[in-house]
């Protein structure tokens, strides 16, 4: 499973229970849009810690970067552990 489909099934789970994969689009906009606010925006900078292995200490958090499954997996591929777009997923298995 890409970075991007393991994203966006975490918001699917988290933040958008009944919706399905189809109906998200990558560029949707989560926080201009509802779907994540300032709690939710927390849960997922906790999630991406533990799950990519981001050491959130070390990395400055900025609200663009959480906008849209495609930011969301730009930050995750940028400053995970290994760096590269096959990031290794450490949750639970699909």
């Amino acid at each position: 499973m890409s970075c991007s489909e393991q994203i966006k099934q975490y918001v699917l789970e988290e933040f958008l229970p009944g919706v399905g994969p189809e109906e998200l689009e990558a560029d949707y906009d989560l926080r201009a849009n509802g779907v994540i606010d300032s709690l939710g925006l927390l849960r997922v900078v906790t999630w991406l810690e533990a799950t990519f292995e981001i050491p959130m200490e070390e990395v400055e958090i900025v609200e663009q970067d959480f906008t849209s499954i495609t930011s969301i997996s730009r930050f995750v591929e940028t400053h995970s552990a290994s760096s590269s777009s096959d990031v290794a997923y450490l949750g639970k298995p699909a």
